[in-house]
């Protein structure tokens, strides 16, 4: 999977989102539909449907707008969106359960799981710009696929349909996790790079202020000021790192 850090929200282009919200606008219908005061008194249960489902599309959204600052709470979000769509998808299986039936297999699973959805078309025409109306514009279109299960008058098609659905955009944004998480360990995150990038500026002042560096004892490179990430307190780090690792002791 793509990954996207667009300042100007691309996540919204990414499939995993489309369908999160076509989660939650059915789980909405759904509760509305066959929720009452009869199998649902208190309202609990449509109350933490509700909430799961926009959980998993807002923490997303969150966590991808968290990712243009710290890739490390961004990943934190996107785990709690998939986390809210994985207990999603047990309340619709626990409704099979309730009605006595098991959730489909094939072929009935496998018309859900093919359905694709479609490019925005802003994201394949460069003169028309991604607005909020161009984005609600593509979800309603994108629901519409799914019509025949999500508006199906039988509470158990519905729920078998969502199932499906919350499984296959749990599975999606578990991989867009993954990609993260390796991107993040082979480039780090950006303030892990602002880090890095005032650490050097600092000891390129110290350099322009005339201080002298001492040379790494283990390969006979020069060495630079840096500040360690616990407390700051400075120490002489071999310029060839990461090939060479010497270290010495300076004074504050």
């Amino acid at each position: 999977m793509e990954i996207f850090h667009s300042k100007a929200g691309a996540y919204r282009y990414m499939d995993v989102y489309v369908f999160s919200w076509i989660i939650e606008l059915a789980t909405e219908r759904f509760c509305r539909d066959f929720l009452d005061f009869r199998n649902d008194p208190q309202g609990k249960t449509s109350a933490q449907m509700n909430h799961a489902a926009r959980s998993g599309s807002r923490n997303f959204a969150e966590g991808s707008e968290r990712l243009m600052t710290s890739t490390s709470s961004g990943i934190d979000l996107l785990n709690v969106a998939k986390g809210s769509l994985s207990e999603l998808r047990d309340d619709y299986l626990k409704w099979l359960l309730q009605h006595e039936e098991l959730p489909w297999d094939e072929p009935e699973a496998s018309l859900v799981k093919r359905v694709t959805l479609d490019p925005p078309a802003s994201s394949t025409d460069s003169q028309k710009p991604y607005t909020n109306r161009a984005f609600c514009a593509h979800i309603l279109s994108q629901q519409a696929k799914f019509k025949v299960w999500l508006d199906d008058p039988k509470s158990t098609i519905r729920a078998n349909a969502l199932a499906i659905l919350c499984t296959r955009t749990c599975l999606m944004m578990d991989s867009y996790i993954r990609n993260l998480g390796e991107s993040f360990k082979q480039e780090g995150g950006f303030r892990e790079k602002m880090g890095e990038a005032r650490r050097e500026q600092r000891a390129e002042g110290h350099v322009a202020a005339g201080e002298h560096a001492p040379t790494c004892t283990l390969c006979g490179s020069s060495m630079r000021r840096l500040y360690r990430k616990t407390d700051n307190s400075p120490f002489w780090g071999c310029s060839s790192y990461p090939a060479c690792r010497g270290t010495q002791p300076c004074g504050k």
